[in-house]
This record gives structure tokens, C-alpha cells and sequence, in this order.
């Protein structure tokens, strides 16, 4: 994407309601997530310090959110919280997008044997549903986060290599592709000019939403018992130790659950207004 088609880009999803409340929404978890420490009441007990005197305390003007079994203050941990979705959104995202945007150009730009085998690879672990494979992966590296983004990136990039490899196929016809060709340019240099810039849009689109399926993910597996472990301030690790207070303290796993829930809407307000705005088809309702 050239900076103008960048900055227009920019001013039209500021004009948008939806995309705007989704990018207000991101960047105050991203102050959440770099202020923690400042900006959460108990800091102490977000980082796992019991506070048993105080435990399942209903929200009130102390603990604006309650305390959780061991009396900690459910919103100075959903504040820290921030910190562990994000760094796995990002890190899945981008591990995903590290491994997924070469091979998918390879493949598409080369054809014959080499994108028979990189395809042939992706298809094996496309068979398998991303969660399902996550799961396996994090039962054989054992629990942690570094675990869990590694576990999830694996799970994550053969869809960026189908995507960029269809987009690399389509591109590389084009008569600025086949001129480029007969001057004897090297095959790297047109990729890097010529088929990366116009294949990238799709990628961006799909990485933005992707970023909230991450956290959406990672929560599960932390819900599970296999991903971020105790006393960490995790949101889907809270709502797995909250489920069985949901009746009688309502306030324990609610709260960290529509973190989550807010998260992955803003990253897919953001991402379906993207979608919108970069497909011919769809962008004229935003001229």
C-alpha cells in the first residue's frame, strides 16, 4: 500500500462510527497494557499477591470490579490482564504473518514443484481446526505463554500462505509482472517490488481480525488449563478459576469475560471496516 492510499485509508475509517469505537477501543487497552502498573488500583495483587481478608467482595467503591478467592482486585488484574492478550495477539499475528507471507509468495510466484510441496504442507495442517491443533501443540510443549504463541502461530500461518499465495498467482500475470521478466530483473526483486506491495492489502485485512481470534484463543486454552498458569493475570485463566462462583459472585469471571468479549469486537469492527474499504466491490458506500 503507497502512503496516499495509506492516509486515505486512515481518514476513512476515522469518519466511521464503528471503526472509530473499535481503534478508541484498541488503543485504550494499549494504554492499559503499557500503564499497568500506574494506572491499576492494587498492582500488588494484580501480580498475584493474596489479599484473603477481602475475598469475593462485591463491587463497591474500593473494589470497583470485587475481589476474586484470594481477595484480589479483579480490575487491577483485568488491567494487567491486557498485557498477556495483546502480547499473544501481536506475537501469533506476527509469527503467523513471518512464516505464511514468504512461503505464500514462493509458492504462488514459482508454481510447479515448489508450490505443489509448500501447498501440499499447508493443506496437512489446514486439515486439522485451528483450536484442535493449538491444543495438541500446547499438550506436547507443555503450559505457558511462550508455549501458547508458539502453539497458536503454528496453527495460524498456513492461512496466510493460501491467502498471499492466491494473490501472488493473480498478480504475477499482470503485464507490469512480464515486463519486469524480459529486462531480467531477479525473481527476489520482483517480488519484493512488484508482488508483495499489491498482495498485501488481503493480509492486513485478515491479520487485523486475527488479532482478536488470538486472544479468543489463547483465553480458551488458558481457560483449559494449558496456556498462561497461576498467579499470571490472565482474562481467560479468571474465568476459568470465576465459573464455579458465576452464581453466587457474579462479578469474578464477568468481568475478565467481557474484556475479552470487547476485544475481539473492536478488533473485528476494525478489521470488517478494513475489508470494506480495501475491496473495490465494497468501497464505494464510504466515497
Amino acid at each position: 500500500m503507497k502512503k496516499d492510499e495509506v492516509i486515505r485509508v486512515l481518514k476513512i475509517m476515522f469518519r466511521n462510527k464503528l471503526s472509530l469505537l473499535g481503534i478508541i477501543i484498541i488503543l485504550v487497552l494499549m494504554l492499559m497494557a503499557i500503564f499497568a502498573p500506574f494506572l491499576a488500583p492494587y498492582p500488588d495483587q494484580a501480580r498475584g499477591e493474596p489479599n484473603l481478608e477481602e475475598k469475593l467482595q462485591p463491587p463497591s467503591s474500593k473494589h470497583l470490579f470485587g475481589t476474586d478467592y484470594m481477595g484480589r482486585d479483579v480490575l487491577s488484574r483485568v488491567i494487567y490482564g491486557a498485557r498477556i492478550s495483546l502480547l499473544v495477539a501481536i506475537a501469533v499475528v506476527s509469527l503467523g504473518l513471518l512464516i505464511g507471507i514468504p512461503l505464500g509468495l514462493l509458492a504462488g510466484f514459482k508454481g510447479g514443484v515448489v508450490d505443489t510441496i509448500i501447498m501440499r504442507v499447508t493443506d496437512i495442517f489446514l486439515s486439522f481446526p485451528p483450536l484442535l491443533l493449538a491444543l495438541l501443540i500446547s499438550v506436547t510443549l507443555g503450559r505457558g505463554l511462550e508455549n501458547t504463541i508458539i502453539a497458536l502461530a503454528v496453527s495460524w500461518w498456513p492461512w496466510y500462505t493460501r491467502l498471499i499465495r492466491g494473490m501472488a498467482i493473480s498478480i504475477k500475470e499482470k503485464p507490469y509482472v512480464e515486463v519486469a521478466k524480459s529486462m531480467g530483473i531477479s525473481s527476489w526483486r520482483i517480488i519484493a517490488r512488484h508482488i508483495l506491495p499489491n498482495a498485501i492489502s488481503p493480509v492486513v485485512v485478515q491479520g487485523t481480525m486475527d488479532m482478536g481470534s488470538a486472544i479468543l484463543e489463547a483465553s480458551a486454552l488458558s481457560f483449559l488449563g494449558l496456556g498462561v498458569q497461576p498467579p499470571t493475570a490472565d482474562w481467560g485463566l479468571m474465568v476459568s478459576q470465576g465459573k464455579g462462583y458465576l452464581l453466587n459472585f457474579w462479578w469474578y469471571p464477568t468481568f475478565p469475560g467481557l474484556a475479552i468479549f470487547i476485544t475481539v469486537l473492536a478488533f473485528n469492527l476494525v478489521g470488517d471496516t478494513l475489508r470494506e474499504i480495501l475491496d473495490p466491490r465494497l468501497r464505494r458506500r464510504f466515497l
